[in-house]
C-alpha cells in the first residue's frame, strides 16, 4: 500500500451506528405496519427505499473498513449513504406537505376502502382496494407524523454519515 492510499479503520464508528439507525428506523416503520396495524400509504412505502438501499451499502462500507481497504472506499460508501438519507428527508419533506396540504399528492395516493372480508369477492376486490390516502397522517407524535418524523430521522443519519466520511478522510 502506497502512502496515497492509506489503510483506515476510522469509519467503522460511524458506518457502524448510520447502518444500526437505518435497519432500526425502518424496522421500527415495519414494526408500526405489522405490529401496531398501521397500514402505510404509497409514500409511505416509497419512503422506505432509501432505507432499504442504504442498508446494504452501510454493510459494505462496515466491511470495506474492519478489511482495512483504502479509507476513499469507506468514505465513499459513506457519502452514498448520506445522499440516500437527503434524499429520504426530501421525501418525508415533500409528504409531510401533502399530509398539511400544502400540495397536491400524487393521484395514486387517493384514500379506498379496506379489505373486504366476503371471500367469494376477494379476488375482484384486489383490483379496486388502495392503500390508505397519503393526505391524512395515520398517527401524530408530539404534531409529527411518521413522514415527519422520517425528516428527523433521515437529516440525523445524513449527519452522521457525512462527519464519518469527513473523519475518514
Amino acid at each position: 500500500m502506497t502512502a496515497s492510499t492509506p489503510r483506515s479503520r476510522t469509519g467503522i464508528g460511524y458506518a457502524i451506528v448510520v447502518t444500526l439507525g437505518m435497519a432500526a428506523t425502518v424496522g421500527g416503520a415495519l414494526a408500526f405496519q405489522y405490529i401496531g396495524g398501521y397500514i402505510p400509504c404509497a409514500l409511505c412505502l416509497l419512503q422506505r427505499n432509501p432505507y432499504y438501499y442504504g442498508i446494504p451499502v452501510g454493510i459494505l462500507a462496515i466491511v470495506a473498513s474492519a478489511l482495512g481497504l483504502p479509507s476513499w472506499v469507506t468514505r465513499a460508501l459513506l457519502v452514498v449513504i448520506g445522499v440516500m438519507m437527503l434524499v429520504g428527508a426530501g421525501m418525508g419533506v415533500y409528504h409531510s406537505g401533502v399530509e398539511w396540504q400544502f400540495w397536491e399528492g400524487p393521484a395514486s395516493c387517493g384514500g379506498g376502502a379496506g379489505v373486504t372480508t366476503n371471500a367469494g369477492s376477494l379476488l375482484s376486490d384486489l383490483n379496486t382496494v388502495h392503500g390508505p390516502s397519503c393526505t391524512e397522517a395515520a398517527l401524530r407524535v408530539l404534531g409529527l407524523s411518521f413522514a415527519g418524523w422520517n425528516v428527523i430521522a433521515s437529516l440525523i443519519l445524513a449527519a452522521i454519515a457525512f462527519a464519518g466520511a469527513k473523519k475518514a478522510a
